[in-house]
């Protein structure tokens, strides 16, 4: 053999050894990974263990913020479009209330229907004065654009 075949021989030897410590590294670090993740879960850290009561409020949280800050950065001559969609949003929200009231009460002997219908009624109320106002400010809003006279 040569110096050069030798030389590389050796190079190639020192690399297998430093990959077969890296290996070794990386099979301690995932071991440790999995170790951990068994604590978590047998702790309830792990996924699946948030109330979903709590995750629904987190989310009707955001949808209030995002809201929020949506409809106050509309400019005055987005308005009418946005009250548009708002009536839109309000139609369909009437039609769940309604499916909501109309549950028959006989069906279920617990409490939940009773909740589901006054619920429902309170939605559908809200929603009726959110859709027949957003058209009263609608049509005020036009009104400012049709010549006098």
């Amino acid at each position: 053999m040569t110096d050069s075949t030798q030389q590389l021989l050796d190079k190639a030897r020192a690399a297998a050894e430093a990959a077969r410590q890296l290996a070794d590294q990386a099979q301690h670090y995932s071991d440790e990974l999995a170790q951990t993740a068994a604590a978590a879960a047998s702790h309830g850290l792990g996924g699946g263990a948030i109330d979903p009561v709590v995750f629904r409020l987190a989310i009707f949280a955001l949808a209030v913020f995002v809201g929020y800050y949506v409809v106050w950065s509309v400019t005055p001559a987005l308005h009418t479009p946005l009250m548009s969609v708002t009536n839109a949003i309000s139609s369909v929200i009437v039609v769940g209330a309604l499916l909501s009231v109309g549950v028959d009460a006989s069906s279920a002997s617990d409490s939940g229907s009773d909740w589901a219908r006054w619920l429902g009624f309170i939605a559908l109320i809200l929603a009726c004065v959110n859709i027949f106002g957003g058209f009263l400010v609608t049509e005020r809003m036009l009104a400012m654009y049709k010549k006098k006279g």
